[in-house]
């Protein structure tokens, strides 16, 4: 009787748990996994958003792999470098930057976490109106003034529409607001390292600084270490809203198209879902591999 009385209490109990999960399933079904799901199937099609879409099987992918030149040859490459710079680039900036910080008292610490996080929360306002005006192409440009100053050029450099320049600009802004939970997270991370960690390295022979941070500061923290670099990693891969905010969409040149901005131009400039959710799905595997790189280079052993 007892026996029976315990499970039924646990099934309650498990009924409960069901309940606060509930909201969050319901959630994750419409806004994450009903995407996938459609955008999977629409790119076996060819929709054009007003006809009945008509399924094409694996042609999506064969054209995407043999027949777009400009993702092979443009996008891809852009993609995969400025994933490079601003994803890996950008999170040991984000350690390094968050280790020193985690040297300083509370109120500059504070103060500087805050300075160094608002990018990422006004990156779409600072493009639109800071970097638009540093990067102007004519002589009233802050970045095309100072050059001409200090006699690096002699005339203004059209700098959003020339193709040299535009995806190391749009590199750089990347980094520039690169700095965002993924930077916390690992601030968090070390700021509650145990001390005692510490002392006891100092006895095993640990003498400096940087040999504290290699052995004793990023073994304790695997978890936000993972969790910085999958946040990296997925930004990295779904920032396209800096080259199309700077150079329109597609960029010129195709100098600074990245696999969002592919996606949103045959998506929603020429309607051709089935092939943007085709390109979609390369982009989810692309993070998907990064992703489990990721994990296993964190892992807990």
């Amino acid at each position: 009787m007892k026996k029976i009385t315990k499970i039924a209490k646990r099934e309650r109990s498990n009924r409960s748990g069901y309940l606060f999960l509930l909201p969050y399933a319901l959630l994750f079904t419409i806004f994450i996994l009903t995407p996938v799901c459609l955008a999977v199937i629409l790119s076996f099609t060819n929709f054009n958003t007003i006809e009945f879409p008509e399924f094409v099987g694996f042609l999506n992918y064969i054209n995407l792999i043999t027949g777009d030149e400009i993702f092979m040859q443009h996008v891809l490459p852009n993609t995969v470098t400025y994933a490079l710079i601003v994803g890996v680039g950008g999170y040991v900036l984000a350690f390094l930057l968050a280790w020193a910080l985690a040297n300083l008292p509370k109120v500059p610490r504070t103060v500087f976490a805050l300075i160094l996080y608002s990018p990422s929360m006004t990156a779409g306002i600072a493009m639109a109106v800071l970097w638009k005006i540093m990067f102007t192409g004519d002589q009233t440009g802050y970045i095309n003034s100072w050059l001409m100053d200090i006699g690096v050029i002699n005339e203004p450099i059209i700098w959003l529409v020339n193709s040299t320049y535009l995806l190391p600009i749009v590199i750089i802004i990347g980094l520039w607001s690169s700095m965002g939970v993924g930077f916390l997270a690992i601030l968090a991370g070390i700021l509650n390292t145990d001390e005692s960690l510490y002392e006891a390295a100092a006895i095993d022979g640990v003498k400096n600084r940087f040999q504290e941070m290699i052995y004793v500061t990023i073994p304790s923290m695997k978890p936000q270490m993972l969790f910085a670099a999958v946040m990296q990693i997925v930004n990295a891969f779904q920032n396209g809203q800096i080259a199309s905010m700077l150079a329109g969409n597609p960029t010129p040149n195709y100098a600074a198209q990245l696999i969002v901005n592919h996606i949103e131009d045959y998506g929603f400039i020429r309607y051709e879902m089935g092939y943007a959710a085709a390109v979609s799905l390369a982009l989810l595997l692309i993070v998907q591999v990064f992703s489990v790189i990721s994990r296993r280079m964190f892992k807990e052993d």
